[in-house]
């Protein structure tokens, strides 16, 4: 525990942390790239050029501040980061290289005002928030390697099938390549793909599960990123799998991670399950809705996906069959792009977005169940009005893609 001298050091610096949050942890990533190259390979280029790595770490060195006496709220942040961490293989000798740099950037860009009496307090604040994760982490690790088919580290999977799903999103089923048998995994989760890189070095991306966990394979569905803005570089590994990986070809995989997941022990099934897609978020909301399916195949499932156009939507076959075997299943696509010329969007399907009045018009029952993912802009909306409604918070289940960002709308 933290003594009371150093808490109080802690919380008076947030206000200055809270102001210089993003240009102290930009600085920080490029200081750490600098004098420890070695730690590259485990970032993504494009949220460092975006900035959301930034912002994202900014974010939490504020919250840990603010709550350094409750560090329980916390609770669930740490819980994320920790399931990151380990699906990407942090370990123990990372931290001091992080400390260091994150110490060294903290008197670099606030200069005289990082007293040394800030420094001592930070790192003793450091050093026990490194403790908790790395002592989680290694139970992630231990968990994993003892799973029937678990292992930890990267293990090489074969591409078994490969199937393009829309205009932007392919599918890829993997299998071990040693034939051995496949670890479970939680609806939701996520696996890591490692690929070579052209210096020579490897570098890895987290994807969503996106089928059920009892299959032979895993199946992720990628969505080739482009550059949308100048400046902005195009995924290297999206395009890398879209482009080049075939069947037959082996990629590493790390084990499933991640704290977004449907746990059938703790839901009964008696309340409605209503899941909310945008965009490439719906590939964890399909290996959700289908797992709940097969638990309960009576419970009443709503699934609402929003996103541009019928040209990049995937998995719409694949719902109308279920609808079609499950009345208690309703589908609703919500396209934000007009209809194309001599189109017509009927019955499940409109045009617009996810908002308060659309969900009022297709979700009869506030008792449910949510679970949500996608990108920030839906994330904020959706989050906003079903908090506006009172839903409890222990009823809502959501996932970011890339660093978590502020729920709250700006």
């Amino acid at each position: 525990m933290l003594n009371e001298k150093t808490i109080a050091t802690i919380k008076a610096t947030a206000p200055v942390l809270a102001e210089h949050g993003e240009t102290l942890t930009r600085h920080f990533y490029e200081r750490m790239f600098v004098h420890n190259p070695e730690v590259a390979p485990y970032f993504n280029p494009a949220h460092q050029t975006a900035g959301k790595q930034q912002r994202a770490l900014a974010g939490a060195i504020v919250a840990y501040a603010n709550n350094i006496e409750n560090l329980e709220v916390l609770s669930g942040a740490v819980e994320l980061i920790a399931q990151k961490h380990a699906s990407l293989l942090i370990k123990p000798e990372h931290y001091p290289i992080v400390g260091g740099n994150l110490l060294a950037s903290i008197r670099e860009v606030l200069g005289d005002a990082a007293t040394d009496d800030i420094l001592n307090a930070w790192a003793e604040a450091y050093g026990l928030l490194a403790n908790i994760l790395m002592k989680r982490e290694a139970e992630i690790y231990s968990d994993n390697a003892k799973k029937p088919g678990g292992w930890e580290g990267f293990k090489t999977f074969r591409v078994v099938r490969k199937e393009k799903e829309s205009n932007n999103i392919t599918s890829f089923y993997l299998a071990p390549a040693n034939g051995a048998p496949l670890a479970p995994f939680k609806a939701g989760q996520y696996i890591t793909v490692r690929l070579p890189t052209l210096n020579g070095q490897t570098t890895m991306r987290n994807y969503s599960l996106s089928d059920s966990p009892n299959q032979d394979w895993y199946r992720i569905s990628v969505k080739r990123e482009q550059g949308m803005t100048a400046g902005t570089p195009e995924g290297y590994v999206s395009n890398l799998l879209h482009n080049s990986v075939e069947v037959g070809a082996e990629i590493e995989i790390a084990p499933p991670c991640g704290e977004f997941f449907f746990d059938a022990d703790k839901d009964d099934g008696a309340q409605p399950l209503v899941l909310l897609a945008g965009g490439v978020g719906i590939t964890p909301i399909m290996s959700i809705f289908k797992a709940a399916l097969e638990v309960r195949p009576e419970r009443k499932i709503i699934l609402i996906h929003a996103c541009l156009n019928e040209g990049v939507q995937p998995f719409q076959s694949t719902f109308d069959a279920l609808t079609k075997v499950y009345k208690n299943v309703t589908v609703h696509y919500r396209y934000s792009d007009p209809a194309t010329s001599g189109s017509q969007r009927t019955g499940n399907a409109s045009t617009g977005f996810v908002d308060a009045a659309y969900l009022d018009s297709v979700l009869p029952d506030q008792d449910a169940r949510f679970y949500f993912c996608g990108p920030q802009p839906f994330m904020v909306n959706v989050y906003g009005i079903l908090t506006a409604r009172e839903i409890p918070e222990d009823n809502l289940q959501f996932e970011f893609f890339g660093p978590r960002e502020a729920l709250e709308a700006a």
